[in-house]
């Protein structure tokens, strides 16, 4: 069974289409505000999903190690 996609990962897949839409259609890129808007979301659920991904990390701690030897032993 495939692994879901998170909701961050749909919300920043669908701000690059997003972006990439955006920047195909208009040819400058400086000076467009509502490009510029879009970045700043996508940047943001990028660091909430770098954030996230720190925390389970922090979070496992020593158990990181164990984990693969449990994997290989199955």
């Amino acid at each position: 069974m495939a692994k879901r996609k998170t909701l961050l990962e749909k919300d920043i897949a669908r701000l690059k289409k997003k972006i990439a839409e955006r920047k195909a259609k208009t040819g400058k890129v400086l000076g467009d505000v509502a490009l510029r808007a879009l970045r700043k979301r996508l940047k943001r659920e990028q660091r909430k999903r770098r954030a996230l991904a720190q925390r389970l990390v922090h979070a496992q701690g020593k158990k990181k190690d164990a984990q693969p030897a449990a994997a290989a032993a199955s």
